[in-house]
């Protein structure tokens, strides 16, 4: 199991910009703030999703659960609005499973973030 995740930025306020408006929707919100590094996270006050300073970025991809394809839904464009640029509009992914339901954005140091709900429609 996962505690934390943490990502390598080249401009940490930048990215918290860009990660507080794009993971809103998901209920994260900057719990930590060391000015090089911080930490986001959600209801549980636990900052389970770190940002850090680094001259050496090697992009990466990172999903998030979204409790439902809403919250998927209104991720891409929060993440859009911030300045995401769109790597896969909200739909289903059926050559996952059928109901895989997922939306993709790259950050501004070119990670490729989605947020998925694995839950048929309407349930």
């Amino acid at each position: 199991m996962i505690d934390h995740l943490g990502l390598r930025v080249h401009d940490v306020e930048r990215s918290r910009a860009f990660y507080e408006k794009a993971l809103a929707p998901l209920g994260y919100r900057v719990l930590m703030d060391f000015g090089l590094a911080v930490g986001l996270g959600g209801a549980d006050g636990r900052p389970d999703f770190w940002l850090g300073k680094s001259d050496a970025v090697t992009s990466c991809h990172v999903a998030f659960a979204g409790r439902d394809r809403a919250a998927v839904d209104a991720f891409h464009a929060a993440a859009l609005a911030a300045g995401g640029r769109d790597n896969g509009a909200p739909g289903v992914r059926a050559h996952y499973h059928p109901d895989y339901y997922g939306a993709f954005v790259i950050d501004p140091d070119g990670n490729n973030v989605e947020v998925v709900c694995h839950t048929r429609a309407g349930s």
